[in-house]
This record gives C-alpha cells, sequence and structure tokens, in this order.
C-alpha cells in the first residue's frame, strides 16, 4: 500500500519524492538513466512484482517523468523514454550515486559504476556551482533562503536556520 502523498506541501524536496512515489520510482528512474526500457528489463533489473512495476509506471507517467511509446503490435508492446522532467530527476539520482561511492555504503571493493565525462572519459562529480560567476562553491558555505513561493509554514519550518535576505522597502 502506497503511503499518503505530499500534494498541498510548499516544499521542493516533497515535490520531488512526490513525483518519484517511492523507492521502486526511484529504482525504475535508475534503470532509465541507465538505457533499460523496456518492462522485461526493468523486472529483471529490480526483481520488482508485475502488479508495483505496473503501478509505478503509471504513477510517473501521471507525474511526466516518463513516456510511453509503442514499438510493437499484435500484442502491443511499449517502451519507456524519460522526459525533460525526468531527466531532471538525474541530478538527484547523481548525487545518491556519488555519495554511496564515497561512503561505500555496501563495503564493496569499490565503486559499481563510475560517473565520467561522455566525451573525455574522465571521472565527474555532482558539484554547486555559483550562478553568477560558474565558480564552485563547497557544501558547507551554501545556506538557503526563503523565495517568492514560501509559505507560512516554510517561513516556521526554516526560522532562524536560513538567512533571510534583506525586506525590500514598501
Amino acid at each position: 500500500m502506497r503511503s499518503k502523498g505530499f500534494e498541498g506541501m510548499t516544499c521542493s524536496v516533497a515535490c520531488v519524492m512526490g513525483a518519484l512515489g517511492d523507492r521502486w520510482g526511484m529504482l525504475i528512474m535508475r534503470d532509465l538513466f541507465l538505457g533499460l526500457r523496456r518492462y522485461d528489463d526493468f523486472r529483471r533489473s529490480s526483481g520488482i512484482t508485475n502488479a508495483t512495476l505496473s503501478d509505478r509506471l503509471k504513477a510517473l507517467e501521471e507525474q511526466g517523468l516518463i513516456t510511453r511509446q509503442r514499438y510493437q503490435t499484435r500484442p502491443d508492446r511499449y517502451e519507456y523514454l524519460l522526459t525533460e522532467k525526468g531527466r531532471d530527476i538525474g541530478l538527484v539520482l547523481l548525487s545518491m550515486m556519488q555519495i554511496g561511492s564515497k561512503w561505500n555504503i555496501p563495503d564493496l571493493v569499490g565503486p559499481s559504476l563510475l560517473m565520467v565525462d561522455g566525451n573525455s572519459g574522465h571521472k565527474v562529480k555532482v558539484a554547486l556551482v555559483d550562478v553568477e560567476t560558474g565558480q564552485q562553491v563547497s557544501p558547507q558555505d551554501v545556506m538557503v533562503e526563503l523565495g517568492p513561493g514560501a509559505d507560512d509554514l516554510t517561513r516556521w519550518r526554516s526560522a532562524g536556520r536560513i538567512r533571510n535576505p534583506e525586506p525590500s522597502e514598501s
């Protein structure tokens, strides 16, 4: 049984988690990023049950993260493709992969996958970059500030723990 959704929450993290649904949704997205496209491949990769896989594929499609494309008729068979919104979820997956590799969470002899530049073959990492200067920013130096969509709960949740921009003069 799926848990209650995050509808009505003013939170970007909850929005992404709600779009992914659960751990199965995340693993399906992982498989799509690795190039898998077909139902049977998702089953083989994760061991997910048919009922759960069908449910999660429908949910990911409803969230606009994937789209279905028929590749065979009689019987109809579909492959699943990432949308632009779905491709953006890649940052979450790459960040998780980077953290898992750094901390060697499963005690492997090394990472099972490496992130590399498709052109040079050089290793890459997820990093924070100053939008104006293009310079890399250390995670320790990042602060969060209220945005224009912040509601009362967001203001309460973050009171005293975020940078508050100077109030605008009225």
